[in-house]
């Protein structure tokens, strides 16, 4: 689309000349007043505004306070035969991005127009950045239903505003890291930076240095300063993810920041007073470790001003119909396939599931399970075996040599429609020779969906032995295609 550009001047032979000069490569209108660029304003929108300072009525001036009353506010170039800073200053101020003098050179005129465009869309895309920022971190992105998640969100909406430490606790996987982010994103601090270290991951020096920065010098290999992640999250967040893997020599000059809000490069001696939000995470008991002698009891208390606990995935059952479809949605869009449909069957198992890595599991099982189906249906009989509470796979036989995957046939639904698991130690139980047959069976029949003849085919028997079987077995007829 071709840029537009308005020339606002009470001399007409200036906004003509401008207009010709200009409309090779602009969509140009003109305007000899304040108040006819004001209705051409109302009638259309303007990419650039190009406004004398002196006219007669409203000045220039006027011009660029309209136009930035504007919602998609133009960029607004000024431009006067009286050239003086006073001037120049004022309409910065006012909120102009450029000035020029009169007589006005062409080159010079549209040099400006194209910085002013280029300085426009930037915006425009940070604005949008930051749009998508506060989406994917607000609390609309934190996904559930239940109250046991309902009680985080007050509790981050809580905290959110305040300068208050913040320690959060829970499970690998439970997205503890989520929650830093809405803390950051809700909080006065959201248009500056967040930034995370995932302290496990680095050695001891190294983190030390990462977090921290160092001088030139400070060790072998340290050819120049270095700036740490402190410095990098000055006015903004910082979120120090397994806190508790930290070393001890680590934790007392965390615990001076906390004190002194002051830090010190590794081999510096100047402390550098911060602005910096600290949120710390953890998976485990710093209480415990606390006891243990692996964790200072002061600092503990300076990071445990306010807690916040995440839930595991398994006392939120009632949220994973909701988080699958999130993740669902997200996935298909990502490898643009069609949604996936996830049958009731498999949701019961799928609910009943402890989820030891809690939503991360979730969601690594979800692209699985979108990529390989590229929208078709998951049903039960495509849960692998410990999603229904099954021992590892059993090796059935057939025509081909080749095994079947464990496959169980379905416990009784709870009051809450849930599909239980099969009791500690059940599947792993030693089995008679007809109840190792009948699991075979079922197994076989799971595994072929009901297909009475591949079934006989994995089991190596013939579809006659196979009925007969199942007249044995009535309850096993009931597993259907």
């Amino acid at each position: 689309m071709v840029p537009s550009v308005l020339i606002v001047d009470d001399e007409k032979h200036t906004r003509e000349g401008l207009q010709q000069a200009l409309e090779d490569n602009f969509d140009v209108s003109v305007a000899g007043s304040a108040d006819e660029a004001a209705n051409l304003m109302d009638a259309q929108e303007f990419d650039v505004i190009v406004t004398d300072l002196r006219m007669p009525g409203k000045s220039g001036l006027r011009v660029i306070d309209r136009a930035l009353a504007l919602p998609n506010k133009p960029a607004v170039i000024m431009m006067t035969a009286y050239g003086n800073i006073e001037t120049a200053v004022e309409a910065m101020k006012r909120g102009a991005v450029d000035f020029l003098t009169k007589p006005v050179n062409i080159e010079r005129l549209e040099v400006l127009i194209q910085r002013a465009l280029k300085t426009k869309t930037l915006e425009i895309e940070v604005k949008q950045l930051h749009e998508r920022l506060d989406e994917k971190y607000n609390f609309d992105g934190i996904v559930g239903n239940s109250q046991a998640l309902k009680d985080v969100i007050d509790r981050v909406r809580l905290v959110a505003p305040s300068r208050a430490t913040i320690l959060v606790e829970g499970e690998s996987g439970t997205g503890k890291e989520l929650v830093a982010q809405a803390v950051h994103q809700s909080s006065p601090r959201a248009r500056a930076p967040f930034v995370a270290v995932h302290c496990a991951a680095l050695s001891e020096n190294l983190l030390e240095s990462e977090i921290f920065g160092h001088e030139r010098g400070a060790f072998t290999g340290a050819t120049e300063r270095r700036v740490g992640r402190f410095e990098a999250a000055d006015g903004g967040t910082l979120f120090l993810d397994e806190i508790g893997e930290i070393s001890a020599s680590t934790q007392v000059k965390l615990l001076r920041f906390l004190e002194t809000k002051t830090i010190e490069r590794v081999g510096g001696t100047k402390p550098i007073q911060l602005d910096v939000r600290l949120v710390a995470a953890t998976n485990r008991t710093l209480e415990q470790m606390v006891r243990e002698g692996k964790f200072r009891e002061d600092l503990f208390f300076r990071l445990n001003v306010v807690r916040i606990t995440m839930p595991p995935l398994r006392v939120r059952p009632d949220d994973i119909p909701l988080l699958l479809a999130h993740y669902i949605a997200q996935f298909s869009k990502e490898n643009a396939v069609p949604p996936l449909t996830v049958e009731p069957g498999a949701l019961r198992y799928l609910q009943a599931y402890p989820w030891p890595g809690n939503i991360r599991e979730l969601r690594n099982f979800v692209e699985n399970a979108v990529v390989l189906h590229r929208g078709g249906k998951l049903t039960e009989f495509d849960l692998e075996p410990r999603f229904r509470g099954e021992a590892p796979a059993l090796m059935l036989p057939s025509a081909a040599g080749a095994g079947a995957d464990t496959a169980g046939m379905p416990a009784p639904a709870d009051n809450a429609g849930r599909m239980p698991a099969l009791p500690a130690g059940a599947a792993g139980a030693s089995l008679s020779v007809e109840e190792n047959e009948k699991r075979l069976l079922r197994e076989a029949l799971l595994k072929a969906r009901g297909n009475r003849t591949r079934a006989a085919g994995l089991m190596g028997i013939s579809r006659r032995t196979l009925h007969r079987k199942l007249a044995q077995w009535p309850e096993l007829d009931v597993i259907d295609r």
